[in-house]
């Protein structure tokens, strides 16, 4: 019972981490596709690859994941089993609703909440204080970063390019966004695999097949990695509209801008903080910043309220659907 409650929790993961990669595509191309920098097939190509190569980059923030939200030492191997399974079955919902209504909610916050709920709901002990430093924290603080260094560096590209030509500096920051959407897909897999790496990890952990002081194992890095690359270029087109058209009409410096400053958030989250960021949240801001360059009406404030209020949502409506299958599950498999 117990080896395949374990092969169906990776499973699970694995489809956690594919949804991931479609219902986050679009963060790290959106601005490319929709400034015309890159085909949409091409940009799907170039961040699976790149997603690959950033879930292979480290594994610090998995390992905030795996150690640093619930504290599973209470619960019998079974039971944390479980508490893992429902928090990616509440992540997944959220993601799936999310991305139907075209919302760039985050699936960072989606896999937490998940974890918090389903942990409450069995009785276990939740690290509040490493909660908020690693997540709470960043995920108000990276946004406010995001806008306004954007917003600034835009201001800094506007004036150094004052007296270009403006068909030869649009041609350039097209050429350039090639590189700032490959670095700002490399950062999204830095982030995001290695939630699901935490996860499976976790799992791993609970029953005795990793060790805490070998760290994650190579195949579960691999299987993180490919899943989420395989998601990537199986396209997110709902989202991809709504963060490359509907917050505001990009020009190709803006794009290359908000890539840019997206990637450095993502990156010194990862390597400096350890800090499980959204990626959605970042560019979602940086596109926001370099928008409010043109004038604060140029940004559909509208819209960005909608995003606003799913990222309010996600956590506890992640923990809330992961709570009640935990209620519905637990009498079942316990």
């Amino acid at each position: 019972m117990e080896l395949a409650l374990v092969v169906f929790v990776v499973a699970l993961a694995l489809g956690f981490d594919y949804t991931n990669g479609f219902h986050d595509a679009a963060n790290a191309i959106a601005t490319s596709v929709s400034t015309r920098a890159l085909t949409p097939r091409a940009a799907l190509l170039m961040a699976a690859v790149m997603n690959f190569a950033g879930a292979l980059l480290g594994t610090e923030v998995a390992e905030t994941i795996a150690k640093s939200i619930v504290d599973l030492q209470d619960a019998t191997s079974h039971q944390a089993l479980i508490v893992v399974l429902c928090a990616l079955v509440g992540a997944i919902v959220w993601n799936l609703i999310t991305w139907w209504f075209g919302l760039p909610s985050s699936s960072t916050h989606a896999l937490i909440g998940g974890l918090v709920g389903a942990g409450l709901a069995g009785g276990l002990a939740i690290y509040g204080s490493a909660i908020v430093e690693k997540v709470v924290l960043p995920m108000v603080i990276s946004p406010v970063v995001g806008f306004g260094l954007a917003f600034l560096v835009m201001v800094g590209v506007l004036w150094i390019f004052r007296s270009a030509s403006p068909t030869r500096a649009t041609r350039r920051f097209r050429l350039a966004q090639t590189a700032s959407a490959a670095a700002m897909a490399l950062g999204h897999g830095l982030q995001d695999a290695q939630k699901t790496m935490g996860v499976i990890y976790m799992a791993l952990l609970t029953v005795g097949w990793a060790s805490p002081d070998t760290g994650i194992p190579i195949w579960v890095k691999l299987a993180a990695a490919t899943a989420i690359s395989l998601g990537t270029y199986s396209g997110g087109w709902r989202i991809m509209r709504t963060l490359g058209r509907r917050i505001i009409e990009l020009d190709p410096a803006r794009g290359f801008v908000a890539e840019s400053v997206s990637a450095i958030v993502l990156y010194v989250n990862a390597f400096v903080l350890h800090a499980p960021v959204s990626t959605t949240h970042t560019i979602t801001s940086a596109i926001m910043g370099v928008g409010a360059t043109k004038r604060l009406s140029a940004v559909r404030w509208g819209v960005a309220k909608n995003i606003g209020l799913a990222w309010v949502l996600t956590i506890p409506a992640a923990a809330s659907v992961a709570a009640v299958v935990y209620w519905i599950l637990s009498p079942i498999l316990l």
